[in-house]
């Protein structure tokens, strides 16, 4: 595999600051971080470039808070400057980088792909009925805080030969246990900590149809044994190489029976459904506050579905 260098002058370059700075800003003008910022922006861009360059950049500290929705977990927040305009100069630079590395099989938080791209996937493989009896669907355990710095830096260390960039991604990652949750970098990485996983499972497991979104993972067969077998291997190879656990909950099941679980919604080889908390959410929001972009939301998602009157149905028995 070539190493990738002579990244990190295009990464602290004025031009790349301010793009980072555009996009980092989207939607939080009103934020106090903002605004601070505003009040001298050349200036600031000037500090931030100085730091990188001399490398006296250092994350600052974290904001930590839980969030209890879907799941109860820490996230962790970082200032508006120098912190978040760093993480987004940095993938201005690495993020063709890092989308050329994934497989076709991987979903979340890359551009033109995402949940709906990924449901598309799953209903074109269980036209196969045939090689799709049998599902094995897994997630692994506390997946963002288990990542090992240790073993990240090494796969960056394979991809990147360029010793600044290397220091500073290696400074982020230092900065707290795991990857933390709401750092805008933390995503990349974490889609990276899985990526030769992923080219493992096809190009050596040959695994002809596996789907990742995040650290959910279906795969589909025609043989049940030969699915349990696979989850063995799996549980190897993530112990081995990437200090990871596989969750307890994993399972192996007929497909036309139970349907798969899985971002957002229920496939069976002869229809698609919504998942029940995502109907039972939207029917909470008819109730408390129906408005037509929420509405339009669960359009979006019910179009992937088999559902062409289930809105219609819940939206006129909240005005009965």
């Amino acid at each position: 595999m070539k190493r990738i260098g002579n990244l990190y002058h295009k990464i602290t370059s004025f031009d790349n600051l301010r793009l980072a700075d555009q996009k980092a800003r989207k939607g939080k003008l009103k934020q106090y971080g903002v605004k601070l910022f505003d009040r001298n922006p050349e200036g600031n861009f000037m500090i931030l470039q100085d730091m990188l360059e001399n490398k006296s950049y250092t994350t600052s500290a974290y904001d930590i808070f839980t969030v209890y929705e879907p799941k109860e977990r820490l996230v962790y927040r970082l200032p508006y400057f120098p912190d978040r305009i760093a993480h987004h100069a940095i993938m201005n630079v690495l993020e063709p980088v890092f989308v050329a590395t994934f497989t076709a099989d991987t979903y979340s938080c890359i551009k033109k792909r995402g949940i709906h791209a990924c449901a598309r996937a799953v209903k074109k493989a269980l036209k196969d009925v045939p090689g799709t009896t049998y599902c094995l669907k897994l997630d692994i355990k506390k997946f963002y805080p288990s990542i090992d710095h240790d073993t990240l830096k090494q796969l960056l260390n394979k991809k990147f030969k360029d010793r600044e960039l290397l220091w500073l991604l290696g400074e982020i990652i230092d900065s707290a246990p795991g990857l933390p949750i709401g750092n805008y970098l933390s995503q990349y990485l974490a889609n990276f900590y899985l990526s030769y996983f992923d080219h493992w499972m096809k190009e050596q497991q040959q695994v002809k149809y596996y789907l990742r979104y995040a650290d959910n993972l279906v795969i589909l067969a025609p043989d049940k044994a030969y699915l349990h077998e696979l989850l063995k291997t799996i549980k190897n190879y993530l112990k081995v190489h990437l200090k990871l656990e596989v969750k307890e909950n994993h399972q192996v099941f007929p497909v036309h029976s139970r349907g798969i679980d899985f971002v957002g919604y229920k496939f069976y080889h002869t229809h698609v459904m919504l998942r029940k908390s995502i109907k039972k959410n939207f029917a909470r929001m008819l109730k408390k506050n129906p408005n037509e972009a929420s509405i339009a939301s669960y359009n979006g998602w019910a179009k992937h579905a088999n559902t062409k009157h289930l809105i219609k149905q819940l939206i006129q028995n909240e005005q009965l």
